[in-house]
Order: structure tokens, then sequence, then C-alpha cells
């Protein structure tokens, strides 16, 4: 019986493994086209040329810290991937045989979103972590998360946080109050869900998880966190 159970091990190790290499393999072959295609500089430069496109030294800090707090905590401690969230999303997806956890850092969903589609595919997610850790190697953590809010999508047809701070609350993102900014942090997450045109009463529900992780990883005060969210108009 305990041999049966060895080999069973094993084999089931085995077949884990070159599950992995094979999508590790076609991955990175995605990644390689992808840089001979559309060359991360070139298109980087693109971006920051767009009329939208605001420094991250104008935004508001409580903005910031909010979307790190939401989608990446370890966004500054990080080379591009996070091997804790990665290990938790891979034992998931195994479990269910199919990508149900992304375990993306900002990186990567910033590299997902320029270069990349948004189709559930486990190549693609390798892709993607190949090019988060050339695009930490040619930027510093303040570009890229500059980047990763210029280019995200927060519902309504906004592509940008100059454009959703504009459609949504009419007025320039250096000017968002920490009430909106809150706000506007939550949104990608879900964009068609939690846009504030079309559910405003999820995009709240959502604000309310956003202070919630700005309090427990110590971005704020409890009473702070109430403060916010009693300011809704």
């Amino acid at each position: 019986m305990k041999k049966f159970l060895k080999y069973s091990i094993l084999s089931i190790c085995a077949v884990i493994f070159l599950i992995g290499a094979y999508f590790t393999v076609k991955g990175y072959a995605m990644y390689c086209k992808v840089l001979r295609d559309n060359p991360p500089a070139q298109a980087i430069e693109k971006i920051q040329n767009d009329e939208d496109y605001v420094s991250i030294d104008v935004l508001p800090e409580m903005y910031l810290d909010a979307v790190i707090a939401v989608e990446d905590r370890r966004f500054y401690y990080h080379p591009g991937i996070d091997i804790i969230s990665i290990g938790r999303a891979v034992f998931n997806d195994i479990r269910e045989m199919k990508l149900v956890e992304g375990g993306s850092t900002i990186t990567q969903q910033f590299a997902k979103n320029i270069f990349f589609t948004q189709s559930k595919k486990f190549e693609r997610k390798i892709a993607e972590m190949f090019m988060a850790l050339r695009l930490e190697r040619m930027y510093d953590k303040d570009e890229i998360l500059e980047l990763y809010v210029n280019t995200i999508y927060f519902g309504s047809g906004y592509y940008s946080v100059r454009a959703a701070s504009l459609g949504y609350f009419d007025k320039e993102p250096w000017e968002l109050s920490d009430y909106e900014s809150t706000m506007l942090a939550g949104l990608p997450n879900a964009p068609s869900v939690y846009s504030l045109d079309n559910n405003p009463e999820l995009a709240s529900q959502r604000q309310a998880q956003v202070v919630s992780k700005l309090v427990k990883y110590g971005y704020i005060k409890e009473e702070e966190g109430e403060r916010i969210l009693s300011c809704a108009p």
C-alpha cells in the first residue's frame, strides 16, 4: 500500500511537471513573439505621449495607496511576480483545471493589458509573467505604477485615471477627494460591473472593500476609513 501511494504521488508530480513545462514553453514563445511584434519601449513611449497621460507626482496619495492596497499590496517588494499570490492561484487553478484565480501583480496586469489578450489561458499567463519580469528591469516601481493607472479600464469607456476622473467626477485627478480616490481605485477589478454610471450601489460596495484594505494594511486608521465612507454625496 505504501509503495502504491509513493508511486501515485510521484506520478502526479511528474504529470504536473510535464504540464507546467509544456505551458512554460508555449508561454515563452508567445512572449518572444510580442517582443518582436510590439517592442515594450516603443509601446510605452506611445502611452506616455497620450494627451490624457498624467504623472504619478500629481495624483493623490490616497488614490495611489488605495490602488496598491487593493490590487497588489507587496508591489514595492516583489520583482514583478508575487510568489505567494502565484502559489495560491496555481493551487486553485490546478484544482479547478482552469484559470479561476489570477494572482497577478500590478506589473502583470499592465503587461496583460498592453501586450496580450484577456483570454484565460495558461500560456498567456506565463507570457505575462515573462513580460512583467522584463518590465521591472526596464522601469522602476513608480514608473510602472504610473503606466498602470494611465492605462487601466474604469468602465463607461474610460481607459485612464484622468479619463475616469473627468468622466465620473468632472474634475482633474489631482483634485480628487479621499472618497473619490477610493471609489476610483476599486473600479478596475470589474469595470463593467462596478461602473458608476451603471451600478453605483455595487461600486459603493467595492469602495468599502478598498477602504477596508487600507485599514487592514495600515495606510489609514479605522476612524479615517469611516470618515471617508461617510462622505458619500
